[in-house]
This record gives C-alpha cells, sequence and structure tokens, in this order.
C-alpha cells in the first residue's frame, strides 16, 4: 500500500471521527448551549465543497471521508437545534408562570 494511501485514510478517519465525542455528550446529557450552530452550518459548505472536489478529482478518500463527516456534523445540527428549542421553550413556560403569580 502506497504510504501516500495510508496518510490519506489516516488523516480521513480522524477528520470524520472528530465530532463523535462531542455528538454523544449532546445525545448524553441532551444540552445544547454550548455548541455554535452557526459554526457547524459552515462547517457543513466547506464539507460539500471537498465533496464536490472529490467527486471532480474522482478520489474515493476524500468523498467518503467527508460524506461521513457531514453526516456527523448534520446529526449533531439536528440534536443542538432540537435541544436548543426544548430549552427555550422550558425557559418560557418557566417565565409565563412567574408572570401569572
Amino acid at each position: 500500500m502506497d504510504f501516500t494511501l495510508i496518510i490519506g485514510i489516516a488523516a480521513s478517519i480522524f477528520t470524520g471521527i472528530f465530532l463523535l465525542p462531542q455528538l454523544t455528550k449532546l445525545i448524553r446529557e441532551k444540552k445544547a448551549e454550548n455548541i455554535s450552530v452557526g459554526a457547524i452550518i459552515i462547517l457543513l459548505i466547506g464539507l460539500i465543497g471537498w465533496i464536490w472536489y472529490g467527486v471532480l478529482k474522482k478520489d474515493y478518500i476524500i468523498i467518503i471521508s467527508n460524506s461521513f463527516s457531514m453526516l456527523i456534523n448534520i446529526i449533531t445540527l439536528y440534536f443542538s437545534m432540537r435541544y436548543k428549542k426544548q430549552i427555550s421553550q422550558v425557559r418560557d413556560l418557566n417565565n409565563t408562570g412567574k408572570s401569572n403569580k
């Protein structure tokens, strides 16, 4: 196996699993206060660019690794927005209850 290919595979694995610990923590704790939705969106745009580049170059390592990263980021974005929405709904209920008393 070519050394360049090994470097590419290793780099793509680490890039792909980068957000897994954050996603695991997010799902376990159901808290998304410290996650920047804007940063995730910017990263998704970059990943789309990398996937497109991989398609143009016919480089399957780039396509697969960035597609996996994109999937993890989309899942993280979904749970971030879901848990941020739940927190705001709880705060709204608490504020409504306080004003009625």
